[in-house]
């Protein structure tokens, strides 16, 4: 099967290719039957795999996925990236070596898929994938005006998908791009943002892109304030909403911060300290589209 996110080409080889038969619904609009360029991941889904081949030589990230739903830990070995879930008696594991574009893994050799884990590894494995290609998932939620995306970022409860709402209710013709995860990166020299098969707990999966007109850091407050930050305050601000597990990584890291200076270059980033009300959704549109 061939899939197209954000101009990237994924193809999935091997038992259970189809993610959508596999309930990965997300990927449903970016099916495509060719791909034309070589694709930025590959994934083999049904190869026998152990962790004894791939003997962890420092622990990136370990962590419990969706309240100890799995165990799951990124580890890199020596020639790449190594990343094993563990539900029960379960292990999917899922491998890509360093500057390939393959990704092996063990989901589809014994048993049933697991659609919701299946789901986050393939985040997690295309993220590893495009980072050196200059594309990050970030985590926001997405709204577009005008013409142009405005990514609303912030900690967990801060409100990013109240305000988009609210942009959607009080903003003509505002829609929703993505909730969760959309995709980032330069197209010809601008700043865009994709929708992507990753939605979070909102099914809003459109395969469309808009150039970036802002980024927007949401802190909750009394008041309504907004303010452009400078730049290393902007890259500071973005980072955290970048992939967790990739921070201890230097050559990642790299490519990340590469990706955000280039971006920030064109499309301003601001702190917005709001109530959850039309007039903040107010004061960031007319802030950043001038109205």
């Amino acid at each position: 099967m061939n899939y197209i996110v954000a101009k990237y080409g994924i193809r999935t080889e091997g038992t259970h290719s189809d993610l959508v038969a596999c309930g990965v619904r997300g990927f449903a609009p970016f099916v495509v039957d060719t791909l034309d360029q070589e694709p930025a991941m590959i994934l083999h889904t049904d190869r026998p795999l152990s962790t004894d081949d791939y003997p962890c030589t420092m622990e990136l990230s370990r962590f419990n996925f969706e309240m100890d739903l799995a165990e799951c830990l990124l580890c890199r070995y020596e020639g790449g990236y190594i990343f094993t879930m563990v539900k029960g008696e379960r292990k999917f594991i899922f491998v890509k070596g360093d500057n390939s574009n393959e990704v092996l893994t063990n989901v589809g050799v014994d048993g049933p898929i697991d659609a919701f884990l299946l789901r986050f590894a393939l985040w997690l494995m295309f993220g590893l994938c495009i980072a050196p290609l200059g594309g990050i998932a970030i985590h926001s939620s997405v709204i577009v005006a005008n013409g142009g995306a405005v990514l609303c970022l912030g900690e967990s409860g801060t409100g990013k998908s109240t305000h988009t709402r609210l942009w959607r209710e009080h903003i003509a013709g505002a829609q929703l791009l993505n909730d969760d995860s959309p995709i980032i990166r330069m197209v010809d020299g601008v700043a865009t943002a994709f929708g992507s098969p990753w939605s979070g707990k909102t099914p809003c999966y459109r395969n469309l892109h808009f150039p970036i007109r802002g980024f927007i850091r949401l802190s909750q407050a009394p008041y309504n304030k907004i303010h452009r930050l400078p730049v290393l305050n902007a890259i500071g601000a973005l980072l955290p909403s970048c992939p967790p597990a990739f921070a201890h990584d230097d050559t990642l890291q790299d490519n990340i911060c590469d990706t955000l200076s280039q971006m920030i270059a064109g499309a301003p980033v601001f702190h917005l300290e709001c109530l959850p009300d039309a007039a903040a959704a107010q004061l960031s549109f007319n802030t950043i589209f001038g109205a």
